[in-house]
């Protein structure tokens, strides 16, 4: 979408959020003018001058988010981003949650590094979060990064992940497995091969062998039988510490599970066990 027709939608919708403006003005003209209607005329000419300003400046924002997605998607590298840590801030965003995630970002090519970046958390994010596995996609430079929650839809499992090979007449289902399903994003992504509901290879041979390969690979790993562990001395089952216990609890108040006077009481109770 060009950045003309981005601003158009926006000052319609702006406008129409924003009428009272354009109202009094109408009214104003169609009544003649004169000194009882003038403060319609200025109020309304401020009114729409800040509804034309508020256009502009989220066209503006959006072009250059768009402008900076469409150079990652272009030149960055996809990494996968474990959500190590959920903080709330206390803080809501059209009555969902903000919350503050610590991410450790890996993927090829790049050197792994920690950050921080506040998410809205909302309802269809939300299992995404708490798989604690998210994709990005990041700068090898500059390390600056954008969260891809669709592609983080996918590897969460969210998303189903099947892969049907016609030479073999077999559908193999890779769902939540994400080592083999970000190989398989990496290489979408090296052929500009976008995400949509059903992806077709026939088009793409080259694409289409590596991502065969990658899935019957990672079918063969799924039905080898799992190594038979040395038999080793029963050791009870440790309980979680302390420390694990309230971890989870503020996890469970960052991502809404839990009320703050629910968070209160459990965690006097965990203190107490001390």
């Amino acid at each position: 979408m060009s950045t003309f027709w981005r601003y158009v939608r926006v000052q319609l919708f702006v406008l129409l959020c924003g009428i009272v403006g354009p109202i009094f003005l109408v009214i104003y003209f169609v009544a003649g003018g004169g000194q009882m209607f003038s403060w319609m005329f200025w109020t309304g000419l401020l009114i729409t001058a800040l509804d034309v300003l508020i256009a502009l400046a989220i066209t503006f924002y959006g072009s250059k988010s768009a402008a900076r997605t469409q150079e990652l998607e272009a030149s960055g590298v996809l990494a996968l981003a474990q959500v190590v840590g959920i903080h709330e801030t206390n803080t809501r965003i059209n009555e969902q949650p903000l919350v503050k995630l610590d991410l450790q970002v890996s993927g090829p090519g790049i050197t792994p590094f920690s950050t921080q970046d506040q998410v809205v958390a909302s309802v269809s994010r939300l299992p995404m979060i708490t798989s604690r596995k998210l994709v990005a996609l990041v700068d090898p430079v500059t390390n600056e990064y954008q969260i891809d929650w669709q592609r983080s839809a996918l590897v969460s499992g969210l998303m189903p992940a099947t892969f049907s090979i016609a030479e073999e007449g077999r559908t193999y289902d890779l769902s939540g497995q994400t080592e083999p399903l970000m190989e398989i994003l990496q290489v979408l992504k090296a052929n500009n091969i976008g995400m949509d509901n059903m992806i077709d290879l026939r088009s793409n041979p080259a694409a289409r062998q590596q991502v065969q390969a990658i899935v019957r690979h990672a079918a063969a790993r799924q039905a080898a039988p799992p190594p038979v562990p040395a038999a080793a001395p029963y050791v009870e089952s440790a309980e979680p510490t302390t420390a694990q216990r309230l971890q989870e609890l503020e996890t469970l108040r960052a991502i809404g599970s839990i009320t703050d006077a629910e968070y209160a009481s459990k965690r006097q109770q965990i203190l107490a066990d001390l």
